[in-house]
C-alpha cells in the first residue's frame, strides 16, 4: 500500500483523501470506537459510505458553501465524519472544546456564525440551548447520543442518523459532487481556535494546503504507514488532534481508534497498544506518578528488582535505543530486565508497541523524559502552534535530547529576532485569524514570517532549537538578572507532589511562588503515613506536606543556581494554594496552560503577602462547582521561606 509523497489533484482536499484510501485499502480499518465494553470497527469504505450520507443529510438543511459547523463533544469517529462531511458540502468545521462551558461556547459559536452545530449528546445540546438567545444566526442543532433528549423541542433539533437517512432519502449526489469538485489546495480546511492565554480565542483558519503539506512532511519525517495506529483521545477543538486524527491518518491510511471515554482511556490504551501516540508532558508526568505509588507500595524484592534495574535501564537504555554502542554484557542485562522488568510496565503503560511516541505543549522534565526513552519508548519532543499547523520543529531519530524541542520540520525555516523571540515560515503557515485582520498583521508578515512568542535560540553545532520561555514572560529581576518563570516552573513541576506552579518575579528583587499539590501522588503519601484529610485544602495545609514542599522547592533553587544566567531566578518565599488552578474559574485554558494575567488579578493579595514579609495570609476566592453553580471558598494560607544558593547571577545585557 503505497502512499504518494507529494499531494497532487487527487489529494488535495480531505474528501479527495477519504476517495484515495476507499480505492487504495478500503477494506483496512480506518476507525474503531469502544462502546459499552465492545471494539466496533470502520474500514474506510465504509466510513466514507457514513460521510457521504450524512453529507447529502445536511444539504437538506441547507448547509451551504462557506458556512461553519460547529462540532462539540469527545472523540467519536462521528463526529470526525462530521467534518469531513462538512467539508464536503463546501462548508468549514469548527471543533470546539468538549468541557467549554456555556459562556466559552456562545463565543466561539457567535464569533464564526455558526449557523448549524454537531452536538454529542444532552450536556452539550443544554449548553447550546442555554445561550441560544445570544445566538441569532444559529439555525439546526444535530445530536448523536439519545438519552434525554426525546422530550425536547425538535423543530431545530435532529437526531444525526436521521440526517443520514434524509441524505439517503432527499439527497442530491449532483450537487454535492459539483462542491467538492469546486474545492483546491488553497480552500479552508478548518477552523480551530486558540486556547486564549491572553485573551479572548483567536479564530485560526487553515488551508488544505496547511494541513495536507503539513501532515506529508510529518508523517515522511517518522516514517508513518498505513499499518499504524494511534489513539484519538487528546481534544478534538486542539489542532494537534486534528493533524493526528484527520491530517495524518487521511494522507497515510492509518486506524484512529477512540476510547470509550476518559475514565477508560488508559484500559483501551493498553487493548489498543498504539503503534504511534502523543500526550503532553502532564499525562506522561501522571502515569510515571502512578507507577511509582504502585512500586512504593510493592513488597520489598520487587521493590529491589525495580530499582536495581531501572538504573540499568538509565544507564545504557537511551544508547541501546539511537543504536550506539553498547557492550555485550549490557546488553545482556538490559534483555534480561526487559523479561523481568521493562516489557511489563510498557504493557501496563500500554506503550508495547509504540514505534513513534512525541510529548509537546509544555517542556517535560529530563528525569520523566529519559525514563521512558530508558525503557526503550522512542519518546520525542516537538514544537509547535495551531498557526503552523502543529509542527515546527521535531526531534530526528539518534538526535533525541530532552533539552532541546528538535530541528526544523520539513519545509520550515527558522529564525531568531533580535531580541531573542523565535520566528518560522513554513507551508503550514495560518491563512489568517477569523475577523481579525489586526492581529493575523501584527503575527505574520507580508514574507509569511510567523512571531511565535517564544524566546530561544538556535544551538550552532547540532541546529536543534532550544526554547526559554514566553518572550512576553521573560523579563528582568530588580538588578538585571534574566527573569525567566517557566525555566523554574517547569523544574517545580518535575516532582511527583507538584502539578502546577505560577512563578513571580519580573522587575522585582526576589522570585516568589504558588504551588498546586498534586492530590493522588501526595494523598497516597498521606494514606501510607497515617495522616487523614478530608479535603483538598486540608491537605495542601498540612505543616507536613509544607515541608515536602518546602525541601521540592530547595532542591530547584540548587539546581537553577548551577546556571549562572538564570541564577536570580531561584525561589525566595512561596505559599501552597488552597485550591487547584481550574479552567472553569478562568486560571488555566482548556489546554491547561496557565493565564498568568488572570491569576495575577484574582490572588493579588497572596502575591502582596509574599513580597511584604507576611508569614500568613487570609484569602477569599470564588470558585465554579461542577454544576455550574459559584461559591466562595476561605483560607489562611502559611507562606514560607525557602533556603537560596549565592550565586553572581549573569545580568540580562551580560547574557546578550
Amino acid at each position: 500500500m503505497a502512499i504518494p509523497t507529494t499531494a497532487s489533484a487527487g489529494t488535495d482536499t480531505m474528501p479527495r483523501l477519504l476517495a484515495r484510501n476507499v480505492a487504495e485499502f478500503g477494506d483496512k480499518s480506518a476507525y474503531r470506537e469502544k462502546e459499552f465494553g465492545i471494539w466496533q470497527s470502520w474500514t474506510w469504505s465504509e466510513a466514507a459510505a457514513e460521510i457521504e450520507t450524512l453529507a447529502l443529510g445536511l444539504l437538506t438543511l441547507g448547509v451551504k458553501e462557506g458556512d461553519h459547523i460547529a462540532i462539540i463533544g469527545r472523540n467519536r469517529p462521528y463526529l470526525y465524519w462530521s467534518m469531513v462531511a462538512a467539508q464536503k458540502c463546501g462548508a468549514v468545521p469548527v471543533p470546539l472544546y468538549q468541557d467549554a462551558v456555556a459562556e466559552e461556547i456562545a463565543y466561539v459559536l457567535d464569533h464564526c456564525s455558526a449557523r448549524f452545530v454537531v452536538a454529542q449528546d444532552q450536556e452539550q445540546v443544554d449548553k447550546v440551548i442555554e445561550v441560544m438567545d445570544q445566538l441569532p444566526g444559529l439555525e439546526h442543532m444535530v445530536y448523536l447520543d439519545p438519552r434525554g433528549l426525546r422530550k425536547y423541542d425538535h423543530s431545530h433539533l435532529s437526531r444525526f442518523d436521521e440526517i443520514q437517512a434524509r441524505g439517503r432519502d432527499q439527497g442530491d449526489p449532483a450537487e454535492l459532487k459539483r462542491r467538492q469538485d469546486a474545492q483546491g489546495y488553497d480552500d479552508t480546511c478548518v477552523m480551530l481556535y486558540t486556547s486564549g492565554t491572553t485573551g479572548r480565542p483567536k479564530g485560526v483558519v487553515l488551508s488544505n494546503r496547511n494541513i495536507i503539506e503539513t501532515s506529508k512532511n510529518s508523517a515522511e519525517f517518522d516514517h508513518l504507514e498505513p499499518g499504524d495506529e494511534i489513539l484519538a483521545y487528546l481534544p478534538m477543538a486542539w489542532v494537534g488532534d486534528f493533524i493526528f486524527s484527520i491530517g495524518q491518518a487521511y494522507w497515510t491510511g492509518f486506524c484512529v481508534n477512540c476510547p470509550e471515554s476518559p475514565e477508560t482511556m488508559h484500559t483501551d490504551l493498553r487493548e489498543i497498544g498504539p503503534t504511534y501516540y502523543f500526550a503532553p508532558p502532564r499525562v506522561f508526568e501522571t502515569q510515571l506518578t502512578q507507577v511509582m505509588i504502585r512500586m512504593e507500595d510493592a513488597g520489598r524484592f520487587k521493590q529491589w528488582m525495580f530499582r536495581h534495574f531501572m538504573d540499568h535501564a538509565k544507564k545504557v537504555g537511551p544508547d541501546i535505543l539511537d543504536g550506539k554502542s553498547v557492550s555485550f554484557g549490557d546488553r545482556l542485562k538490559y534483555k534480561l530486565g526487559d523479561l523481568l522488568v521493562y516489557g511489563p510496565l510498557k504493557n501496563t503503560l500500554g506503550f508495547s508497541r509504540v514505534r513513534v511516541g512525541y510529548t509537546a505543549g509544555e517542556a517535560i522534565g529530563p528525569e520523566i523524559f529519559d525514563f521512558y526513552r530508558s525503557l526503550g519508548i522512542n519518546l520525542k519532543q516537538l514544537y509547535g502552534q495551531t498557526e503552523a499547523s502543529v509542527f515546527i520543529t521535531q526531534q530526528p531519530d539518534g538526535e533525541v535530547r530532552s533539552d532541546t524541542v528538535g530541528v526544523p520540520s520539513p519545509g520550515v525555516e527558522l529564525k531568531i529576532a533580535e531580541n531573542g523571540e523565535v520566528f518560522y515560515r513554513s507551508p503550514g503557515v495560518f491563512v489568517r485569524y477569523f475577523k481579525n485582520d489586526e492581529s493575523t498583521a501584527s503575527t505574520k508578515d507580508s514574507e509569511g514570517w510567523v512571531a511565535t512568542g517564544d524566546a530561544g535560540f538556535i544551538e550552532e553545532d547540532s541546529g536543534h532549537l532550544r526554547i526559554i520561555d514566553r518572550a512576553k514572560d521573560v523579563g528582568k529581576m530588580a538588578d538585571g538578572a534574566l527573569f525567566a518563570p517557566k525555566y523554574v516552573e517547569n523544574k517545580l513541576k518535575f516532582f511527583p507532589n507538584i502539578l502546577e506552579a505560577v512563578v513571580f518575579g519580573n522587575g522585582r528583587e526576589k522570585c516568589t511562588a504558588f504551588i498546586n499539590i498534586d492530590l493522588t501522588a501526595v494523598g497516597n503519601w498521606a494514606e501510607r503515613n497515617n495522616i487523614a484529610y478530608s479535603s483538598y485544602q486540608e491537605l495542601a495545609g498540612h505543616p507536613k506536606v509544607l515541608e515536602i514542599i518546602q525541601g521540592h522547592v530547595e532542591d530547584v533553587n540548587q539546581s537553577v543556581a548551577e546556571d549562572p544566567m538564570l541564577a536570580g531566578c531561584q525561589v525566595h518565599r512561596f505559599l501552597v494554594l488552597h485550591k487547584q488552578l481550574d479552567a472553569d474559574d478562568g486560571e488555566l485554558t482548556r489546554t491547561q496552560k496557565v493565564r498568568r494575567r488572570i491569576i495575577e488579578e484574582k490572588f493579588d493579595d497572596l502575591i502582596t503577602a509574599l513580597y511584604d514579609g507576611s508569614t500568613e495570609q487570609y484569602t477569599e476566592t470564588e470558585v465554579t462547582y461542577e454544576d455550574g453553580r459559584k461559591g466562595k471558598i476561605k483560607a489562611t494560607l502559611e507562606i514560607r521561606d525557602a533556603k537560596t544558593v549565592a550565586v553572581e547571577a549573569k545580568t540580562l545585557e551580560a547574557a546578550e
